[in-house]
């Protein structure tokens, strides 16, 4: 895996669904490797915020990102 995701590397390989300046969201169209597991993902999202809430079904997914770690909490 590199240190990090460089979606200028494959943008080719992905649509644009939405870019606010500050966060931007593309559809993966040819098994773009996940930069966490290295599976073909979806959607990502690329984002300078430092948190994001998801309404998922069943719940909401929050993101926060902290000194030195991730943190992902699950609400139902």
């Amino acid at each position: 895996m590199a240190d990090r995701f460089d979606q200028h590397a494959v943008r080719h390989r992905m649509k644009l669904l939405r870019d606010t300046g500050e966060t931007t969201l593309y559809e993966n169209r040819d098994d773009v490797a996940c930069p966490a597991c290295g599976d073909p993902f979806d959607r990502v999202l690329l984002t300078e915020r430092d948190a994001h809430s998801f309404d998922l079904d069943g719940g909401t997914l929050c993101v926060t990102r902290e000194e030195g770690r991730l943190v992902v909490s699950m609400h139902r």
